[in-house]
């Protein structure tokens, strides 16, 4: 899976996503929780990727990197064969999020997650919604996000992300046909 988008909402970036058997990340969001955020993503969803956006106002970024990423991701999740759908339920201490989705052409997002009052690492994190709201629309994906238990913003925000990176894993496997 790769792309690169020399312009997406004003913001200079690049974007190369791969699957490989052993991930290896190079992520400049200039936000290093959206960089540790990304960088989980595309461990559990055994991707090698690399992301760089150019320094801007912090929803700019977030969403740049976002809609790049799902454009990036397009190709592989919408070509024949492969399964187009995946879920998932993954822990990060006391934080357990699924994460469900379908490359459906339709961008959706659903969660139950209410961030908007909490702050990471100077990011707010209501910018991840923005940051999800981009990558289903760059992709088409439907995607539900469900916390399913979780106190800590870092250990939900994790775990969400973990979540995702597998969900997609699994919709870019190949189908495997069924036996009567």
């Amino acid at each position: 899976m790769s792309a690169s988008t020399p312009d997406a909402g004003g913001a200079r970036l690049r974007v190369r996503a791969a699957v490989s058997g052993s991930p290896r990340s190079s992520i400049s969001t200039g936000l290093p929780v959206l960089d540790h955020l990304i960088g989980l993503l595309a461990e559990y969803a055994s991707l090698e990727l690399s992301l760089e956006v150019q320094p801007g106002a912090t929803a700019d970024e977030v969403a740049a990197a976002g809609r790049a990423l799902g454009e990036a991701l397009a190709p592989e999740l919408r070509s024949a064969g492969v399964r187009g759908h995946g879920s998932s339920a993954v822990p990060a201490d006391e934080a357990l999020a699924h994460v469900a989705l379908e490359v459906s052409g339709h961008p959706l997002v659903v969660s139950n997650v209410d961030l908007s009052e909490a702050r990471l690492g100077g990011l707010e994190t209501d910018v991840v919604a923005e940051f999800l709201q981009e990558l289903a629309e760059g992709a088409g994906l439907t995607l539900h996000v469900r916390l399913i238990e979780g106190r800590d913003t870092e250990h939900v925000l994790e775990a969400i992300f973990k979540a995702l990176g597998v969900a997609l894993a699994q919709a870019g496997r190949p189908r495997t046909a069924r036996k009567e």
